[in-house]
């Protein structure tokens, strides 16, 4: 599934909405997580889970190209966990 999909099912689940309004729904939520991620902000969505940023200390890399070893400083990167009622949706299958 991806983003368009999601914008058709909620502008089927919502009669009333349209298609560009379900569009922009769905493009403000993401890029209002995205600039709280960036802004080191933590996003906790009761029962699907938390968006927060992972810490990654230095280290030493390899170039896959040529092997090369390459330095890879200290770095921010995404990191999602499913809340329960998420974990617990998948586990059961629906």
């Amino acid at each position: 599934m991806n983003r368009s999909d999601i914008v058709a099912r909620l502008a089927e689940a919502a009669p009333d909405m349209t298609q560009t309004l379900a569009d922009d729904v769905v493009r403000a939520l993401f890029e209002e997580i995205g600039d709280a991620l960036a802004r080191g902000d933590r996003v906790e969505l009761r029962n699907f889970g938390v968006f927060r940023t992972k810490e990654l200390k230095p280290m030493t890399g390899r170039n896959p190209r040529n092997g090369e070893s390459v330095e890879l400083g200290e770095r921010r990167m995404p990191h999602f966990k499913a809340g329960k009622g998420l974990a617990a949706r998948v586990r059961s299958g629906g």
